[in-house]
């Protein structure tokens, strides 16, 4: 259109200037000059134009893109000024327009749907969105775990493999048989006519390798991983240890293949009493929950449980028996041959120089894998504290003089050994 316009402007004034050179009786052809002046304008103008058009594209594109962000903004501001909802569960439907709801402090309402959501997505136990002032329900919410339970999955796994674990080698063997094998190789169970174990309890001494060994499982392992600690699983509230407990195992059939490891489990698996108080009364009901997820009516399928303590003696009877933890492994204080492994696989790593590996076995009788891990440790800050990059024999005597030491000032001395006899 613009063009247009300048081509009419260009010829209008054209035939202005032929008329005036035809009154004073020049001839029509005109001054050449007039023309290319009249060209170099067009083309000037029609450059100009262009111009004016890519500017106007330029702007309109600028001009939705505001509009664009403006409508979020306002989306998002709507959202800001709207009223909390409360999170709920789903109990029961009674018909199209009515339902019953568990709100989030356990009272329990009859509330109306929103005729918007899918009658398909509505089932009992489904997490929900309800409106703070009329308790009806708004949307249907995705399924979550606590952030307790979410977070125990292990994404990384630990850099520990069996051989890092010294001394141990018959339990090792044991628990790759009762976690790793049925994993691995569920066609041989199925051979053979048996189910396979569900669970590996492991029993012994402070400092003696359990939790390594679980370590070097997941290592091992394609399977998921899942640690909880059982402190974690004890809460103040009334039900929720349990709830923990069920999102805990149904976090690990949806990562199946799976090993749950449960560490400290006689946090919450002491044996029960009659006279207890009202928290002692929550863990119970917490072990209560574990007890039927380890033999419930759902099948554990590709989930195995591996749970350590260093006091089996105040586990209740009901989770030592079979098809709950049908291995119950010991970890014992290593023996000779053992702490030699161990220390083996430690000074391995290090600088030594003339390390009688013999004596030093002979001075630690009754060390923990833990201390003796520690005795190596201090050898070496000896080393370092008198400006020396090697440990020597002496070194190690005195780190295993200061460990002695030590046990003796903590009243440890003893070895809790008769616990796991």
């Amino acid at each position: 259109m613009v063009t247009r316009i300048l081509e009419e402007v260009v010829l209008q004034r054209a035939y202005m200037g032929s008329e005036v050179e035809r009154t004073k009786g020049i001839p029509v052809a005109g001054d050449e000059s007039d023309i290319k002046s009249l060209e170099s304008d067009y083309r000037s103008l029609q450059q100009e134009a262009q111009s004016l058009l890519a500017e106007r594209v330029r702007l309109e594109n600028e001009l939705s893109n505001v509009k664009k962000k403006a409508s979020r903004l306002d989306e998002e501001v709507r959202i800001l000024k709207s009223p909390p909802l409360i999170v709920g569960h789903l109990q029961d439907v009674l018909d199209d327009e009515r339902a019953i709801v568990r709100s989030s402090n356990g009272t329990v309402f009859q509330v109306s749907i929103n005729q918007r959501i899918d009658p398909s997505k509505l089932k009992p136990g489904t997490r929900i969105a309800l409106n703070q002032d009329t308790l009806s329900i708004i949307e249907v919410l995705h399924d979550a775990w606590d952030p307790m339970v979410s977070g125990a999955e292990m994404v990384e796994k630990p850099n520990i493999s069996y051989s890092s674990v010294g001394g141990l080698d018959e339990e090792i063997l044991q628990v790759r048989e009762a976690v790793e094998l049925p994993l691995d190789k569920p066609e041989l169970f199925k051979k053979v006519g048996i189910d396979p174990p569900k669970g590996v309890l492991l029993v012994g001494p402070p400092g003696c390798g359990k939790t390594m060994l679980a370590k070097a499982v997941a290592s091992q392992t394609n399977a998921s991983f899942i640690r909880m600690v059982g402190s974690e699983l004890a809460q103040k509230y009334i039900g929720e240890g349990g709830r923990m407990v069920r999102e805990l195992f149904s976090l690990a059939k949806e990562k199946s293949p799976s090993i749950i490891f449960l560490d400290e489990i006689d946090a919450i698996g002491a044996k029960r009493l009659d006279s207890a108080t009202s928290g002692d009364r929550e863990v119970q009901r917490t072990l209560m929950q574990l007890l039927a997820e380890l033999d419930g009516f759902d099948a554990l399928r590709d989930v195995k449980i591996i749970a350590a303590t260093n006091r089996p003696d105040i586990l209740d009877d009901a989770l030592l028996r079979p098809g709950r933890f049908d291995r119950v492994i010991e970890i014992p204080l290593p023996d000779e041959s053992g702490r030699k492994t161990i220390l083996s696989i430690h000074f391995d790593k290090m600088s030594t120089t003339k390390i009688n590996l013999g004596k030093i076995v002979e001075k630690t009788e009754g060390f923990s894998g833990a201390e003796l891990k520690a005795t190596t440790v201090e050898s070496g800050m000896i080393a370092i504290r008198e400006g020396r990059s090697k440990v020597r024999q002496n070194d190690v005597i005195l780190a295993v003089d200061r460990i002695k030491k030590k046990r003796e000032s903590n009243g440890s001395s003893s070895s809790p050994d008769n616990l796991y006899s």
